[in-house]
């Protein structure tokens, strides 16, 4: 069974050449890992392995994950700091917790939740439309 860092390698691997087959620049490409369904110890291992950018759609798991692996245990610049995307719908009730503990959403579907994210913390945000 392959490790995380050989997989890792294996996606970074397709993205760079369906970059160079498009003409574009594989830098202009990132990587966001899904990590819903894994643990704590699978984010370390793809961390160590350079990913740095996670999402995850089942919010209370992800804000376990987020609190579990928090800054102090990556202090830039010995490690890159951890970033963390909200990518499945949101229940109003969970926006707080979305605000205070994800870097990005990119499940914004609807305004009702948008004011209420909005009070708590600016976030980048990508709408759906």
């Amino acid at each position: 069974m392959a490790s995380i860092a050989d997989n890792l390698l294996t996606v970074r691997q397709r993205i760079d050449a369906a970059c160079v087959a498009a003409g574009r620049a594989p830098s202009s490409v990132r990587l966001l890992a899904v990590s819903k369904t894994f643990g704590a110890q699978e984010v370390l291992a793809a961390h160590a392995a350079g990913q740095c950018a996670f999402g995850e759609n089942y919010i209370q798991e992800g804000i376990e994950k987020i609190t579990a692996l928090s800054p102090q245990v990556f202090t830039p610049p010995l490690f890159p700091a951890l970033e963390w995307h909200c990518i499945g719908p949101i229940q109003s009730n969970k926006t707080k917790g979305v605000a205070q503990h994800f870097d990005w959403v990119q499940s914004l579907d609807r305004l009702k939740i948008a004011p209420v994210s909005y009070t708590h913390l600016t976030l980048p945000t990508i709408l759906r439309v």
